[in-house]
């Protein structure tokens, strides 16, 4: 096939890619050997970056863009009038091989429409990792999009030769599902994604035993939301993402803003703006969740079912729960220590470690890099200075944003005129 046909396939492929967000890799770990061709490590493959600050790249495409299903929120549905393209299997590989060795990207997120069925989809993505695996020895990080509806064979298999295993749940409820996709259960979203876990648990277990049990998905599953798409709550979002973690052990829950794609009575009109800044205070809220000790029902219920989205959702939390401040800095435990606002995980573990040498005072707390135009509403430390905890919330809300600059400062500017 021409350079020039490979070409047109890949800009129409990549592009069709680019909706899917869930591609991290972070907690893989599948080290070269016998000098094959490349290294995936925990660090993280994706546009993204790592730990250590780098921005890392891999080749992100759908094997085709042709689809059975006819879903109102995806670009690549049946009905939508676009160019569609099909990649071979062989096709793949060589390019995933071919920029690998040009150091273009240092892996490979591979999904697809649905054709024929389910099960012939999933055999040919499984395909493309095993020859990558088998033939070109290639030891680099492979995400594969696991197919709603494939049966538990193909998705042990795929396990076997993927890094992460990820199947987008897409609408966030049932009902929503059934509105926007008419033609999917939603037990074909959750089938594999159970597969997947209880292999994981499986190899986990028999790794503690037999140290050459082959790897089977070792940086675990994730799965992808569309926000905005339908009339859900906040609530609805996160106590469903919440469900994905607890019952599937999910290693991430991505949130994706709906663009978009398709004039619907069902959906947004086109040209309406993406929900980038509650996309936003969604991840806020859910690393509150999975690093700060904070239940679902404390951020969000039926009292409060959105989130603020004027302040992060922790801040929120803090002036809902103003009989819970001030916190003493040198005598509260690190679970209340996290619920300050302005104070990370971090900053936790250095008051913490500080705090056993002197008490500390305002100054020690900006050196160890407290965000004290927040912080200092709920605390007292050893001074007397900057102390006044007998403000409305409203009111610490308004001093709080009068002086704060952000990426999405402009969203929430106009709300400032309530507070001069």
């Amino acid at each position: 096939m021409s350079f020039e046909r490979i070409k047109e396939k890949l800009n129409i492929l990549a592009d069709a890619a680019k909706y899917d967000v869930s591609c991290s890799s972070s907690g893989s770990d599948r080290t070269n050997t016998n000098k094959g061709l490349g290294n995936a490590t925990p660090m993280g493959i994706c546009h993204s970056y790592t730990e250590d600050g780098r921005c890392i790249s891999l080749l992100k495409i759908l094997l085709t863009n042709h689809c059975i299903f006819d879903c109102a929120y995806c670009v690549t549905r049946k009905s939508n009038d676009i160019k569609r393209a099909a990649f071979k299997i062989q096709e793949v590989v060589d390019l995933t091989v071919n920029f690998y060795r040009r150091n273009y990207i240092e892996g490979l997120f591979l999904s697809s429409g649905i054709f024929k069925s389910p099960d012939h989809t999933m055999e040919r993505l499984v395909a493309v990792a095993k020859k990558l695996r088998l033939d070109k020895n290639y030891n680099g990080y492979i995400h594969l999009k696991s197919i709603p509806g494939a049966s538990d064979e193909l998705m042990y298999e795929a396990g076997l030769y993927a890094d992460r295993l990820s199947v987008n749940i897409e609408v966030p409820t049932i009902s929503g599902l059934k509105l926007l996709a008419p033609d999917k259960k939603h037990e074909d979203f959750t089938k594999p994604m159970r597969k997947v876990q209880h292999e994981i648990v499986r190899y986990k277990a028999e790794k503690r035993i037999i140290k050459s049990t082959p790897k089977f998905a070792p940086a675990g599953q994730s799965t992808q939301m569309i926000i905005g798409a339908t009339g859900e709550t906040d609530k609805d979002i996160m106590y469903s993402a919440h469900h994905y973690y607890t019952q599937y052990q999910m290693r991430r829950v991505y949130y994706s803003g709906y663009v978009p794609v398709a004039e619907d009575s069902r959906l947004p009109a086109i040209g309406s703006q993406v929900p980038m800044l509650r996309e936003n205070r969604l991840y806020q809220t859910d690393w509150l969740l999975r690093f700060y000790g904070f239940g679902v029902q404390e951020i969000l219920n039926n009292e409060h079912p959105n989130l603020d989205m004027d302040v992060d959702p922790k801040l929120g939390w803090a002036l809902r729960n103003l009989h819970l401040f001030p916190i003493d800095i040198n005598r509260a435990d690190k679970g209340m220590l996290a619920r300050i606002p302005g104070v990370g995980m971090q900053s936790v573990g250095k008051i913490l470690n500080a705090r056993r040498f002197r008490k500390l005072n305002w100054g020690h707390l900006k050196k160890i890099g407290i965000a004290l135009n927040r912080a200092k509403y709920f605390i007292i430390c050893d001074s007397n200075q900057w102390e006044n905890h007998e403000l409305e919330p409203q009111k610490i809300k308004g001093m709080i944003l009068k002086n704060s600059v952000g990426k999405f400062r402009k969203n929430y500017s106009s709300q400032l005129q309530l507070f001069n």
